[in-house]
């Protein structure tokens, strides 16, 4: 069964496939960290799995709405689902990871001393002494 052809092939093309998926995927999630401003959280492993989500979510929504057509990320269409699917994947990223919205701050109790700093985003961070 290892030996066969036809195992071979399959295998091969699979192989291809994964490849495939993970360098457009990665240039999909650097595209869209490129076009979205701001701070970008997450690293070089947060913007391959983007990307690679990115590339799987953008050709599985085009193929729902294209009747079961199968859609590459070689093609340029593919490559623009997959940059959008990457960049939907980074709103949500910074959504969840509280770079949109914050939860107030509570301000310090009347006659507990605290010290306050700013903190590289702007909110303001209270110390016990």
């Amino acid at each position: 069964m290892l030996d066969s052809p036809e195992f071979l092939k399959a295998f091969e093309q699979t192989v291809n496939d994964i490849l495939v998926w993970v360098g457009f995927g990665t240039l999909a999630g650097l595209l869209a960290k490129a076009i979205m401003p701001g701070r970008d959280p997450g690293g070089t492993v947060a913007t391959l799995m983007m990307g690679i989500g990115g590339t799987v979510i953008g050709s599985g929504v085009l193929m729902f709405f294209t009747g079961g057509k199968r859609i590459t990320p070689i093609s340029p269409l593919g490559f623009v689902v997959a940059t959008g699917g990457a960049f939907i994947i980074l709103a949500f990223y910074r959504i969840l990871a509280g770079y949109y919205f914050r939860e107030g701050n509570q301000p310090p109790v009347p006659g507990q001393r605290r010290a306050t700093r700013r903190s590289a985003r702007g909110t303001t961070v209270y110390i016990d002494d």
